[in-house]
């Protein structure tokens, strides 16, 4: 098979974290999430870490103010989230996870361990290794030394 007679790199990456995504959708809407958003992943990743103000948020996921209010709003309605006064600055308000959303990200977590064992099984610790290495290669140094990226790391 000639590199032509291959499909696309890009392609096969896309279609590698589509597959995944929709595989994590499904595990987690069978445990009760079924209602997740594109963006919660991340929010819940990044609030996992530690509360945040609005302004945090939206710098992290390097989106507008107004954006991480809205996802915030429909998160907080749907249950993931908390408002609380920020300890340290009583005109701010921190967004929290609620016992909601520390369960949705520890199904999320789950998943995540459970795809990758299920990959070593099926690929050798060799192969998902390699993996590992082109992916992070590819993310770049920055992605995975940033602080603002780490929180989506681990």
């Amino acid at each position: 098979m000639t590199t032509n007679d291959k499909p696309d790199f890009g392609i096969l990456l896309l279609l590698a974290e589509q597959e995944f995504v929709r595989e994590l959708r499904a595990v987690t809407a069978a445990q009760g999430f079924d209602d997740q958003g594109r963006s919660d992943g991340f929010v819940l990743r990044t609030l996992g870490r530690a509360p945040a103000t609005i302004s945090t948020l939206a710098q992290r996921l390097d989106i507008s103010k107004q954006g991480a209010a809205q996802i915030v709003d429909d998160m907080e309605r749907r249950g993931y989230v908390e408002r609380h006064p920020d300890p340290t600055d009583g005109r701010a308000r921190l967004i929290h996870l609620s016992e909601r959303g520390r369960a949705a990200l520890a199904a999320a977590r789950r998943f995540h361990q459970s795809y990758e064992r299920r990959l070593r099984k099926t690929h050798g610790d060799a192969a998902i290794d390699a993996v590992r290495a082109v992916l992070t290669s590819m993310a770049g140094e920055d992605s995975t030394t940033d602080p603002q990226f780490r929180a989506l790391l681990f």
